[in-house]
């Protein structure tokens, strides 16, 4: 029998299978499935500036009948000082396999992908975390990953109005702009406390290893979402935001372990482990209950799932036909 060639499938043939309300869904059903994610593999590497990060990301799903088993592994990089050559921080590709012969089936843009399935995280935890009437998000961070939250937080809520803040300001004026070409009005914010303020969600996308995120600022109601941070010495939001906050998790694997949002205020006494009120799991599964009321803060920490790389690669694969 002859072999299936390997598809090669960039960012431009991801952007054109997924959407943001599919690959919510597909990721809701992924947290209640029997998928199996090992730890990842996760290696700083040496550099002249800023130390890189190593990752390697495996998950497999092999229940069932043949053509609905896989295997996948995301190997990315992430260099923080890459932009002083004109190059994303973050890179890699993900290969996907079938769960019941091993046969590599597609070579995906990690990257595509990664921004993807982190926005989908995010929408899917604000679906049980963000107030049903939150209309006004503040996207803190103009990098790769700023549009995919604004449109995925917008695919689950109705966000009517959108601001944006960045420590350097041309870059949020490039971001808005590619924003209102398709058609999303982005409003620029010079004041981060009053645009905190403001916001019903405020999404945070930074590399920041000191908090950047007040919680002396968040009004009753709000919903925190911090995306950026990935190791243990990186911080987006101060102890008070975290401490006035009812918490979740992608998961707590991976987020007791690697989230320096998490890990430090846990490290201080600031929060204990009975502070975090659950993962995507728990709340995928029913196990654990969402916001409570239209007052509470609420505080969704990711640092990022194989389970949902998989779920993601095995939906456009699905597509792609």
């Amino acid at each position: 029998m002859a072999e299936k060639s390997l598809r090669i499938l960039g960012a431009e043939d991801i952007a054109a299978v997924l959407t943001y309300p599919a690959l919510v869904e597909a990721l809701r059903e992924a947290f209640r499935s029997d998928i199996t994610v090992p730890p990842r593999h996760h290696h700083t590497v040496p550099q002249p500036g800023r130390a890189a990060t190593l990752l390697l990301m495996p998950a497999w799903r092999v229940a069932g009948d043949a053509a609905g088993r896989f295997l996948g592994c995301k190997i990315v990089t992430v260099f923080p000082d890459n932009s002083a050559v004109q190059q994303p921080s973050l890179q890699g590709q993900y290969l996907l396999m079938s769960g019941a012969t091993g046969e590599p089936l597609a070579l995906m843009d990690a990257r595509a992908l990664t921004a993807w399935r982190t926005a989908a995280a995010s929408a899917l935890a604000a679906t049980f975390l963000a107030r049903q009437d939150a209309s006004h998000l503040l996207m803190i961070g103009a990098g790769a990953l700023a549009p995919h939250l604004i449109r995925a937080h917008a695919a689950v809520r109705p966000i009517k109005r959108v601001t944006l803040w960045n420590r350097t300001h041309s870059h949020a004026v490039s971001v808005a702009f590619g924003l209102a070409v398709a058609g999303v009005d982005v409003e620029i914010a010079d004041d981060l406390e009053a645009a905190v303020a403001a916001a019903d969600i405020v999404s945070c996308a930074t590399l920041a290893t000191t908090p950047v995120l007040r919680g002396g600022w968040l009004r009753p109601g709000t919903h925190v979402d911090l995306v950026g941070g990935f190791t243990r010495k990186m911080r987006e939001a101060d102890n008070d935001a975290v401490k006035r906050a009812r918490v979740y998790v992608d998961t707590r694997a991976g987020a007791l372990k690697e989230a320096g949002d998490i890990v430090i205020p846990l490290q201080r006494g600031i929060i204990a482990r009975t502070n975090i009120h659950g993962d995507l799991f728990e709340l995928c599964a029913g196990k654990a209950k969402g916001r409570g009321s239209d007052k509470q803060i609420t505080l969704f920490k990711s640092v990022g799932s194989a389970i949902e790389d998989l779920a993601a690669a095995m939906l456009v694969w699905r597509e792609v036909g």
